[in-house]
């Protein structure tokens, strides 16, 4: 078994990312088995302890995560082809009066706030943009297997073979999808229940079966559901809420 950085090392346990991994070790917040990590680049075993300082922890207890209701007509990451990012939203403002979250809003927490997850420019329903390394691992990383859930409505005619095509044995960019839940909802509506996240996937896998998409609309992202939460508006996920 050969050594690797430390870094990777954490963020592969979910401790911050690798990123905040390199502040940590400059700021001698990072320990290996009780001992201070030094040096950029330091490598340990998988079996090694890995602990961090009670600042590190602070200010990770400080960063925020927030679940916006996103509109039509916004990215979900950077500005492109003049459509703004979904981030503009996040202001006093546009604060979900029935928020029970009991953070202020300041404008720190817009500092480093990035998309944890795709939704389509022509997509509604819950986004979520974080501050924190370990939230954006949890829902975007490799190996996650955190569940959304779409409402689609549909046109056209679905053969009989097209809602188990669904469910497993469709392939997008050269590759199998993994097992789906699909299900009608009503003649023209559709519940998707997925574990992946490729680009314009539900739309791609109901055109591989002679479907169209009108409308799609994410409502929940592991435990946590829009509930609610109105178009535009956007709240603070509470200290009882995990995905």
């Amino acid at each position: 078994m050969e050594p690797v950085r430390i870094s990777k090392l954490m963020s592969e346990q979910g401790i911050c990312s690798r990123r905040e991994a390199d502040s940590y070790i400059e700021r001698g917040w990072v320990f290996l088995d009780g001992e201070q990590v030094t040096e950029l680049g330091t490598r340990a075993y998988p079996n090694q302890r890995i602990t961090l300082s009670k600042a590190a922890k602070t200010t990770q207890q400080a960063r925020v995560t927030v679940l916006l209701n996103k509109p039509i007509g916004y990215v979900s990451g950077q500005a492109e082809h003049q459509h703004k990012p979904a981030y503009t939203l996040i202001e006093a403002a546009s604060r979900h009066a029935g928020d029970r979250s009991p953070q202020r809003f300041s404008p720190l927490h817009l500092k480093g706030l990035a998309a944890a997850g795709r939704l389509d420019i022509d997509s509604t329903g819950l986004l979520v943009l974080t501050q924190d390394g370990r939230i954006a691992k949890q829902l975007i990383g490799q190996d996650t297997e955190i569940e959304k859930e779409y409402l689609v409505r549909v046109s056209g005619t679905l053969p009989d073979s097209g809602l188990a095509l669904l469910n497993f044995g469709l392939s997008l960019d050269g590759s199998p999808l993994r097992r789906a839940q699909v299900s009608w909802l009503n003649p023209d509506q559709l519940r998707f229940i997925l574990q992946e996240g490729k680009k314009r996937q539900i739309r791609r896998m109901c055109e591989l079966v002679g479907l169209k998409v009108l409308g799609l609309k994410r409502v929940r992202i592991g435990k946590v559901k829009l509930g609610d939460l109105p178009t535009g508006k956007w709240r603070y996920l509470r200290d009882d809420e995990e995905f």
